[in-house]
C-alpha cells in the first residue's frame, strides 16, 4: 500500500453540500421549537444554530418554495414548518436547496445498450443506483426522527452496511 494516506481505492465520498446541511439544521431547529408562542424569527434560528442569518434567509426562501415552511411577515414573523415534522425527509429538505440527489452529472443510461464510448452505459447505470440509494436513505430519515435523537429518546442509529 505505501505512504499513501486516505480510503482505500473502493472508497466513495457522496456529500450533501453546506445548503443542505444548513438548510436540515434549520429545520430542525423549527422541529426543536415546534411548541412556541408563534414563527421563529429567522436571526433566532442563526442564534441558536450558528448559521449566518443573510445565508440562512436565501436558504429559507427555498424551502419556503418547497412547500415545506411558511412565513408570516411583520411584527412576531418568522417560519414554522408547513407540515408535520414526522412527514418531512431529509432527503426532501437536501432536494429542496440543491436539486435532484444524484451521485454525479453524468446523465442517463442509454437506450437498449448502446453507448458512445466504451463502458460507459455500464458507469452510467451504477452511478444511477448511487444516486437512488443515496435518496432512499435519506428519505428513511425524517425531521420527528432527527428530534428523538436531538432529545435523546430515540434508539441510536445502527451502522451503514
Amino acid at each position: 500500500m505505501g505512504d499513501r494516506e486516505g480510503p482505500g481505492p473502493y472508497h466513495v465520498c457522496v456529500k450533501v453540500s453546506t445548503r443542505g446541511d444548513y438548510a436540515s439544521r434549520a429545520l430542525l431547529s423549527l422541529a426543536l421549537h415546534i411548541d412556541g408562542p408563534g414563527p421563529t424569527s429567522v436571526r433566532d434560528i442563526a442564534d441558536r444554530t450558528g448559521l449566518p442569518q443573510p445565508y440562512l434567509e436565501q436558504i429559507l426562501l427555498a424551502l419556503k418554495g418547497a412547500g415545506l415552511v411558511r412565513s408570516k411577515r411583520g411584527v412576531g414573523g418568522g417560519y414554522v414548518l408547513a407540515r408535520p415534522a414526522s412527514e418531512i425527509t431529509l432527503g426532501e429538505i437536501v432536494s429542496a436547496v440543491d436539486g435532484p440527489i444524484v451521485a454525479g452529472d453524468f446523465g442517463n443510461p442509454h437506450e437498449n445498450g448502446a453507448c458512445d464510448h466504451e463502458g460507459q452505459c455500464v458507469l452510467l447505470v451504477v452511478w444511477s443506483e448511487v444516486g437512488e440509494h443515496m435518496r432512499s436513505h435519506l428519505d428513511s430519515f425524517t425531521l420527528g426522527d432527527m428530534v428523538s435523537r436531538a432529545q435523546g429518546t430515540a434508539l441510536p442509529m445502527a451502522p451503514l452496511t
